[in-house]
């Protein structure tokens, strides 16, 4: 039985509390896209959480808008899908509500939908701090093996122990000694637009390592954030859209404008695969939205 995830702390959670409830023979780290445009090969006994529904799997756990490109499913399903601050709350709501759980789904509840205060952000400790280690979107390279590693780091030892492992405290040195030129590289390639940050990393060769939170505190005056980069061999532009964390005034339904765009997300969060050929307007007709709506 294989489990697929998203990696990022809300898949490591659900990975910890799924492992620990079914035997699961491999973790399946994929991008939310992958399965909505059927990449994946998923079969009957394939456990999906924190993605997309694909018909072939046989149970799924998600907490995303759902739009025309990550639809429910018609007619009953295995498993829990709801508007939620994670899907790891759904998973462990499903398994029973394990205390041994508690923190880390608090802790997932509150990274996943962006609850954070700045200290979160600028002096993070404990399951957020690991959450930042694990996100992809932190820019700190390959984690695959660092997060199957996690999952069973997570399910056997307190917090204080998983970020005193090597691994772990590596990642950590890494983003802290990244700080200064992450603030460096956000303020060079950041402009305010209104109500909208817009962030272009497409002339970075490597995406600059850091807190993808940390543009808020340096852009008080945006409600809304909108970051771009480049896809793999440059095919499209990966556009991520975002409420700010602190300014809570946007009133954009962001996973709906993204699904415009082949993408997704919910309420606060989504992004979106452009062609390259048509980028730039694209991009213009996003940060049209984003100031129309306010």
């Amino acid at each position: 039985m294989r489990l697929i995830t998203r990696g990022d702390l809300d898949g490591l959670a659900c990975a910890v509390i799924i492992t620990h409830h079914e035997k699961i023979s491999e973790i399946l780290l994929v991008h939310p896209q992958d399965i909505s445009d059927r990449k994946i090969d998923v079969h009957s006994n394939d456990i999906i959480a924190n993605l997309p529904y694909h018909p072939e799997c046989g149970l799924w756990f998600d907490h995303h808008l759902l739009t025309s490109s990550n639809r429910c499913p018609e007619g009953e399903f295995r498993g829990r899908y709801a508007q939620a601050p994670s899907a790891a709350l759904l998973v462990w709501e499903y398994f029973g509500k394990d205390p041994r759980f508690t923190a880390l789904v608090e802790e997932t509840n509150r990274l996943d939908s962006a609850q954070l205060t700045e200290d979160d952000v600028l002096h993070p400790k404990d399951y957020i701090l690991l959450g930042y280690t694990v996100d992809s979107r932190t820019g700190l390279g390959a984690f695959e093996v660092y997060f199957r590693q996690c999952v069973e780091w997570v399910k056997t030892l307190p917090i204080e122990e998983v970020l005193e492992q090597p691994m772990v405290a590596d990642r950590v040195r890494r983003l802290r000694d990244e700080d200064r030129n992450f603030r460096k590289a956000l303020l060079e390639a950041s402009r305010l637009d209104g109500n909208v940050v817009f962030t272009d990393f497409r002339s970075e060769v490597l995406l600059p390592i850091g807190n993808r939170f940390l543009v808020y505190t340096l852009f008080p005056q945006a409600n809304v954030s909108l970051r771009v980069h480049w896809g793999p061999d440059r095919e499209f532009v990966v556009v991520a859209v975002a409420h700010s964390i602190f300014n809570r005034t946007c009133n954009t339904a962001v996973g709906e404008l993204m699904a415009r765009y082949g993408g997704g997300g919910h309420q606060g969060a989504g992004s979106a695969p452009i062609p390259t050929a048509e980028a730039e307007d694209k991009l213009a007709e996003i940060v049209a939205a984003l100031q129309a709506a306010g």
